[in-house]
């Protein structure tokens, strides 16, 4: 019966088993702190308040305390909050809070289901990028058995969204890329409508209506698919002796239709998911349109345009406003003296050097957990990557590197731009608290360098009759990710431990 399964059904089912194994090992203690932790305290509530209203109004003082003990009357105030995150994200966090309630499974369960998807689709991209399907399965199970994917897969923060939907944008355009390969081969023009380019603008509107660290992600590769479109083309030409079209000229051709499929594409799905504010723009307007801070009156209430050219311009005028205060929340002087306790600085971020605990319990009596009597229990949910996956991840990205040096293959390309264009741009925002749970948009570009380096392994092994020592390797390999996961799992699913043991997962005293 398996012999009748083909190739192309097998490169569906083991990313579908993957991304299966992904949800349940995430679901298990979904419900595990049965509190707000960390910055659920915003968009949990901030997903309610869109659910109930259509936009995110101002919780009361002790909206937590109701919520944790099931009172989920008067939560919120008349007026609209100051939000410092599109609203993307967090309307999939209403999701599954419409469906389970306001309850810790409630708005947590949407985040499984979009770190479950990510498994799918990066495992499928590594099926796409090498056309082999066990490389696709080790770069599947390397982000289920992750630990930053992990422990942001079951809270309801916003970066797995993010991560979701950049890593279908790259998806889409590693498929286009391959179809480009294949339409250049036959001598065939590539069409104007290049579906999969607009499906990527899709998914990167939706990353930056997540979060704005997208545009990055969006301007890196946008940059990158042009750059492989031309030179597959001049490679085409220079095969076929014919005369390759000059750089500029190249570039503005291929450039122009991929910024209209690309960028313009983003830009509207990222206009389209501010419709609950444009709707409500008057209740923005009525608290913010005077000012808030040192900002200056927003140019739509202070001289309105009016007429039919008003009606239109009038709140697009008001909505930029409200960016241009928000990004100087983000960039201007209020962050720069801040601290915390766990930010760090993004140079330690592949190493994992400053993980994040978002919840701990500590000083529970000895009895709860089995401990000596004279120590105690603690318990912690701890944003920790899987180490064994960043630092091989970390070696895998010079080995890429270093192959694309040699060969400039476009495919080594895409954990190089992944990697940077999700880390490099936030070492201009270390002057201010940002942490290494943003990392969880690096791992799936991590994974896939990891990947590409054991893929080119495989065949240098391969050449040389080697095969049986590289697939027991790569076992050992496996099994050593495996034994990290089984043994951090207590440290990121809130599970009671002797204090003792606890300290035993603490490698580094930065992790403390």
């Amino acid at each position: 019966m398996l012999e009748r399964v083909t190739w192309r059904a097998w490169s569906w089912i083991v990313p579908s088993a993957l991304a299966l194994l992904a949800f349940v090992l995430r679901v298990v203690r979904l419900d595990r702190p049965d509190v707000l932790a960390f910055d659920e305290t915003y968009y949990a509530k901030d997903a309610w308040s869109l659910r109930q209203f259509g936009y995110v109004r101002e919780y009361v003082d002790d909206a937590n305390d109701r919520i944790e003990a099931g009172n989920l009357n008067a939560l919120f105030g008349p007026d609209p909050a100051w939000i410092v995150h599109p609203d993307g994200g967090k309307w999939f966090i209403a999701l599954g809070e419409s469906v389970f309630g306001m309850t810790p499974f409630g708005w947590r369960i949407s985040a499984v289901v979009a770190g479950a998807l990510t498994v799918l689709v990066l495992a499928r991209l590594l099926i796409t990028l090498t056309g082999s399907l066990w490389v696709g399965a080790v770069g599947g199970l390397l982000l289920t058995l992750d630990g930053v994917h992990f422990v942001m897969s079951r809270l309801a923060l916003l970066d797995v969204f993010l991560t979701f939907w950049l890593v279908c944008a790259v998806a889409c355009l590693v498929t286009d890329r391959r179809r480009l390969d294949r339409l250049l081969e036959r001598g065939d023009r590539p069409r104007l409508g290049r579906r999969w380019q607009i499906a990527a603008g899709v998914c990167f509107g939706l990353a930056i209506a997540t979060k704005w660290s997208g545009l990055y992600v969006l301007a890196a590769f946008g940059l990158t698919v042009v750059i492989w479109e031309v030179a597959a083309r001049r490679q085409v030409a220079r095969e076929r002796a014919d005369r390759p079209r000059a750089v500029v000229p190249s570039l503005f051709a291929v450039g122009l239709p991929a910024f209209c499929r690309l960028v313009l594409v983003a830009a509207v799905v990222y206009l389209v998911s501010w419709t609950g504010w444009f709707w409500h723009r008057g209740a923005y307007e009525d608290r913010f349109g005077h000012g808030y801070g040192d900002y200056a009156p927003w140019p739509s209430v202070e001289s309105p345009m009016g007429g039919p050219l008003g009606a239109v311009l009038d709140p697009l005028r008001s909505w930029w406003s409200f960016h241009e205060m928000t990004w100087d929340f983000h960039t201007g002087d209020y962050l720069t003296d801040k601290t915390h306790p766990y930010a760090s600085h993004p140079i330690g971020w592949l190493l994992q050097w400053r993980p994040v605990a978002v919840d701990t319990t500590t000083d529970v009596p000895a009895a709860q957990c089995g401990a000596p009597s004279d120590s105690s229990c603690i318990s912690e949910v701890l944003i920790l990557g899987n180490p064994i996956i960043w630092w091989v991840g970390i070696v895998a990205i010079v080995a890429v590197l270093v192959m694309w040096l040699r060969g400039r293959h476009w495919r080594l390309s895409v954990p190089l731009v992944g990697v940077a264009a999700t880390w490099l741009p936030w070492f201009a925002s270390a002057d201010r608290p940002i942490f290494s749970f943003y990392s969880a948009a690096i791992a799936p570009f991590l994974i896939i360098a990891i990947c590409l380096a054991i893929h080119g392994v495989h065949r240098r092994a391969a050449a040389r009759r080697r095969q049986g020592l590289f697939w027991s390797a790569l076992g050992i390999f496996v099994a050593i990710v495996i034994a990290a996961f089984v043994f951090f799992y207590p440290v990121w699913t809130d599970v009671l431990l002797p204090y003792d043991t606890w300290r035993q997962r603490m490698w580094l005293s930065r992790w403390i």
